[in-house]
C-alpha cells in the first residue's frame, strides 16, 4: 500500500482515478503503474463538456512518465469512452496527459525543456532515450497548441524576407513581428502566393492594424502587400540595407573592371582592395583609413563609386519625407552623371522604388530583426544537419523563433 500511495502523491492522481497496482522490474529497469477509476462516475464529453455515462473503455495505453529514482516509469490505464449525441463516441480526457499523447504532462515539458537547450531533436532524443519520432512528435505538438494559444491581435509592424531552404533555388517566406522579434508564419516559395497565406490568414481587423511592412524590392511581395493591405504604397517600407546592398555591388563591379583595365598596364593599385570599399564610412577600422584615404587621391573611378554609395546613406536620416525627396534628387543627378553604369543602374532602381524607400521617414523600420531571426533559422538548419522535410524545418522554426507558449496546461 505504501508504493501505491507514493505514485499516487508522485503522479498527482486524484479522484476518480487512483492507483491500482505498481510492478518494479530491476531487470527491465522500469517501474509500471496501473490506475483504474471508479464506477458510477459521469464523464464529461471533451467537445463541448456535457456529463455522459461510460460508454465503453478504449484499449489500454501507455504513457511514459519522469523516471524515478533512475528507473523508466510508465503509466496504464483503460480510459473511458462516452457517446454524445452531438459529437458520436470521444475517448474522454485523461488529468496527466494530453489527447494523442504517448508522455505525461511532466514529461512532455521535460521533452521541451532539453529541445530548447539542445536545440536539435537528435541531442534530445539522445540524453532522454527516446526515438527521433517520438522528440520530433512532442515539438510538433508545442508548436501546435502555441499557435493555437498566440493572441489574435494587430501586428502594427512586420517584415517580410525569404529564407533558402535548400540549394537550386529553394526558399521560404518568413514574416517576423518586428516590435517582438519573432516569425509570425512561415511558408514555401518566395511568390506572391507566399506572402498572401500569411495574409489570408489575418482578420480584416489585424490587416488594418498593420502600419508599416518592411521588406526588399521582390516584386512579389509587393504585389501581395498592395492586394491585401489597405493604403499599402503608403506602408511598403523597402529595407535601407537591401537598397544599399544593390549600392555595394555597384561599386563592387566598378572596382572589379577597374582593376582589369589596371593590370592591363601592369598596375596593380586596386589588387585586394576588395572589403576596404564594402565598408561605410562610419564602420572603417581605423588602420584601414589611410589606405583608403590614399586611394580617393588617386581619382580612381571606383572612388567614385564609393563615394555616391556614401552620400546615399544620408538620404535614411531625414525626417522630413520632402526634405528626403529632395536630397534624393541631387543624389540622383550626381549618380546618373558619373558615367559609372553600375551606378546609374542602381540609381534608376532607387528611383523606381523612391517612395517605398522615403516612407521610412514615416515609420523607419528595417528588417534587421528579419535577418537577426534567418541568423537563428540557420544555426536552427546548421545544427540539424539540414532538413530534408519542408514542414519539419517550419516546426524547427516556429518552435525555436516564434516565441511561442509551447508548454502543456
Amino acid at each position: 500500500m505504501r508504493d501505491i500511495e507514493l505514485y499516487r502523491q508522485i503522479l498527482g492522481i486524484e479522484s476518480p482515478w487512483e492507483v491500482e497496482s505498481v510492478r518494479l522490474s530491476i531487470k527491465d529497469g522500469r517501474v509500471d503503474v496501473q490506475l483504474r477509476h471508479k464506477n458510477g462516475i459521469k464523464w464529461e464529453c471533451p467537445e463541448c463538456g456535457k456529463e455522459l455515462s461510460i460508454y465503453d473503455h478504449a484499449e489500454e495505453r501507455t504513457w511514459r512518465h519522469l523516471d524515478t529514482c533512475q528507473f523508466q516509469t510508465l503509466i496504464h490505464a483503460r480510459v473511458p469512452r462516452v457517446d454524445c449525441n452531438e459529437h458520436g463516441v470521444r475517448q474522454v480526457k485523461v488529468p496527466w496527459a494530453e489527447a494523442r499523447s504517448r508522455f505525461t504532462l511532466l514529461m512532455e515539458r521535460l521533452v521541451i525543456d532539453v529541445l530548447r537547450e539542445t536545440a536539435t531533436v537528435e541531442g534530445a532524443r539522445r540524453l532522454l532515450n527516446l526515438s527521433w519520432d517520438e522528440v520530433h512528435g512532442v515539438m510538433q505538438r508545442a508548436v501546435k497548441r502555441g499557435r493555437a494559444r498566440r493572441k489574435r491581435e494587430p501586428k502594427p509592424l512586420i517584415g517580410v524576407d525569404e529564407k533558402s531552404f535548400r540549394k537550386g533555388h529553394k526558399y521560404m517566406t518568413v514574416v517576423c513581428d518586428v516590435a517582438e522579434g519573432t516569425v509570425e508564419h512561415v511558408s514555401v516559395g518566395r511568390s506572391a502566393e507566399s506572402l498572401e497565406e500569411y495574409y489570408s490568414s489575418l482578420s480584416a481587423e489585424e490587416r488594418e492594424g498593420i502600419e508599416a511592412v518592411a521588406m526588399d524590392m521582390w516584386p512579389a511581395y509587393t504585389g501581395a502587400t498592395r492586394k491585401w493591405i489597405p493604403d499599402a504604397d503608403e506602408k511598403i517600407v523597402f529595407d535601407r540595407f537591401h537598397v544599399m546592398g544593390h549600392m555595394e555591388k555597384a561599386v563592387d563591379t566598378v572596382r572589379k573592371r577597374e582593376n582589369r583595365e589596371l593590370s592591363g598596364f601592369g598596375d596593380d593599385t586596386l589588387k585586394g582592395t576588395k572589403w576596404l570599399w564594402l565598408y561605410s564610412g562610419e564602420n572603417l577600422p581605423d588602420r584601414l583609413k589611410p589606405a583608403l584615404k590614399a586611394l580617393r587621391s588617386m581619382k580612381l573611378k571606383v572612388a567614385r563609386a564609393w563615394a555616391i554609395k556614401e552620400t546615399l546613406r544620408g538620404m535614411w536620416s531625414y525626417l522630413s519625407v520632402g526634405w528626403a525627396r529632395k536630397f534624393f534628387k541631387g543624389w540622383y543627378s550626381w549618380a546618373v552623371r558619373s558615367r559609372l553604369k553600375p551606378v546609374k543602374k542602381v540609381a534608376v532602381l532607387v528611383r523606381d522604388h523612391l517612395e517605398g524607400i522615403l516612407n521610412y521617414c514615416r515609420c523607419p523600420i528595417s528588417n534587421a530583426v528579419a535577418e537577426g531571426l534567418n541568423s537563428r533559422i540557420a544555426a536552427v538548419k546548421l545544427r540539424a544537419c539540414g532538413f530534408r522535410n519542408v514542414d519539419n524545418f517550419k516546426t524547427a522554426i516556429y518552435f525555436f523563433c516564434g516565441g511561442l507558449d509551447l508548454y502543456p496546461c
